[in-house]
């Protein structure tokens, strides 16, 4: 199956379990392949017939920006079923990566598969 994909989409979130993280805005970076079949659109040029990564991050964003979740595992989980369902995606493999949430780690997080196996 061929992949479309989104690497380093950063959103500014409310996330975190914690009373300082509960005030403060936090930057989140998403990696996402998405399964699609990319011959249609190679044989039309049309961007209708595409999976318009485009429309993908700005729906992400839309969503993140106004989210308020405790933890990531929460946020990827419907990250995933927005993908799924409102972009006719069969497979989406999500990686939600928190930066500086742990002294002396780029980053932490969740990778997440969903979909048709």
């Amino acid at each position: 199956m061929d992949k479309v994909f989104i690497e380093g989409l950063e959103i500014e979130a409310l996330i975190g379990i914690y009373d300082w993280e509960r005030r403060i805005r936090q930057p989140l970076l998403f990696d996402l392949e998405m399964d699609f079949d990319n011959r249609k659109p190679a044989a039309s040029d049309d961007i209708a017939d595409t999976l318009d990564y485009k429309a993908v991050s700005k729906r992400l964003i839309e969503f993140v920006s106004q989210s308020d979740y405790g933890l990531v595992e929460s946020l990827a989980e419907r990250c995933a079923q927005i993908v799924l369902d409102e972009f006719g995606v069969a497979r989406v493999r999500l990686k939600l990566s928190k930066p500086g949430a742990v002294r002396g780690a780029r980053a932490v997080g969740v990778i997440i598969e969903r979909g048709a196996a």
